[in-house]
């Protein structure tokens, strides 16, 4: 792509009245965004949803210098610059109608046949959200997922340190442009994520840092991957607001149930009352769901593991199941006298080792 056609996407990109839907879709018609600039106004006026003042924005608000400005700042400080067209943008963004129609990118992202999720929830996590986020990734490790998230406090990060603690690829979505970090206190955590994954962002470096860039960031939260999931939330909040554009764009929404007195388990047990979002209360549910069968993707690093002796709790496990053939969690449980939470996690091991299946109605049965 041109240097010109890059200046012109920026300039068309920052323009107040011309969303990333209606960009995209002159795009289509047009050609390109250069020649968006060059076509006559009489022209534009027959191109259905473009009134008088998206043309006049067209018309009279671009600004070729600033958007030379900012392709200088992303050339100069090792970002790469993704226009919804290129085969490097990622994929699941692109069918989202409202996706980016410029992306920018820093770090050492591949998204490329990964298992992408999202984990987002309240800056205000209690000890037990910290302790399930934790626990729910070390449990998803195996499947080898990249982590996304907001790279906020709270929920957001602690997502995104455990997921380097399990050296997976995670992905930080700024609200504001690449030529700050916030929150500040955060600054730590960039060099892990930049070498284990990176930062998208879609706001320029001269954008203001407004409390609506976080609604908007959201949306390339729940675009970028398969499933999101809402680890806590109040009755109100912008995990929910992900949640929403989650649903939106078809894809699986996950939310942790809690009891109805705690304040951050609120917005979750909504989700889930008006069936907006599964119940999730381990990583089996998540893979189940999902389709996560471990013959499709298994993580390299640990095929050692998944042969090795079965430990003396998934020898009880397998001789309950050749007993009870298909069988629910809670039979299961009280055959082998182990909790369900913990049953839950054997049974994953047991499926990555390829003993045991998962089957409609959540059963499980011996292969």
């Amino acid at each position: 792509m041109s240097d010109k056609e890059k200046i012109s996407l920026l300039a068309l990109h920052r323009l107040s009245h011309i969303g990333d839907a209606t960009a995209k879709k002159l795009i289509e018609i047009i050609g390109s965004a250069e020649a968006i600039f060059k076509e006559k106004s009489s022209n534009l006026r027959k191109i259905n949803g473009l009134g008088t003042k998206r043309i006049q924005s067209i018309k009279k608000e671009v600004d070729f210098d600033s958007a030379e400005k900012e392709l200088d700042f992303i050339e100069n400080n090792g970002i790469e610059f993704l226009f919804f067209k290129d085969k490097t943008y990622p994929d699941k963004l692109k069918h989202c109608i409202d996706g980016p129609l410029v992306l920018f990118q820093k770090g050492n992202i591949d998204l490329q046949h990964k298992r992408i999720i999202s984990i987002v929830g309240t800056r205000k996590i209690t000890s037990h959200g910290i302790q399930f986020t934790k626990e729910l990734i070390s449990d998803l490790s195996v499947f080898d997922p990249v982590i996304v998230s907001g790279f906020a406090y709270g929920t957001d990060i602690t997502a995104q340190r455990a997921a380097l603690d399990h050296h997976l690829q995670t992905i930080g979505c700024f609200a504001h442009g690449m030529n700050q970090i916030y929150p500040k206190v955060h600054q730590k955590y960039v060099d892990g994520i930049l070498k284990h994954g990176g930062f998208f962002s879609d706001f320029c470096s001269d954008d203001k840092f407004e409390r609506n860039n976080f609604l908007k960031r959201n949306r390339i939260i729940a675009g970028l991957s398969e499933a999101t999931i809402v680890i806590e939330s109040a009755e109100k909040g912008g995990s929910l607001v992900t949640a929403e554009m989650a649903n939106g764009y078809n894809r699986e929404v996950f939310a942790v149930p809690g009891r109805s007195s705690d304040n951050m388990s609120k917005g979750c047990n909504n989700l889930i009352k008006k069936q907006q979002a599964m119940l999730l209360t381990n990583a089996a549910d998540i893979a189940y769901i999902l389709n996560w069968d471990i013959e499709q993707k298994p993580k390299q690093t640990h095929q050692a593991e998944l042969f090795v002796d079965l430990n003396k709790e998934e020898k009880i496990v397998i001789e309950s199941l050749k007993s009870l053939q298909k069988t629910e969690i809670d039979p299961l449980s009280l055959s082998c006298q182990i909790p369900t939470s913990k049953l839950s996690t054997i049974l994953l091991n047991l499926e990555l080792k390829g003993l045991v299946r998962p089957l409609p109605g959540k059963q499980y049965e011996l292969i």
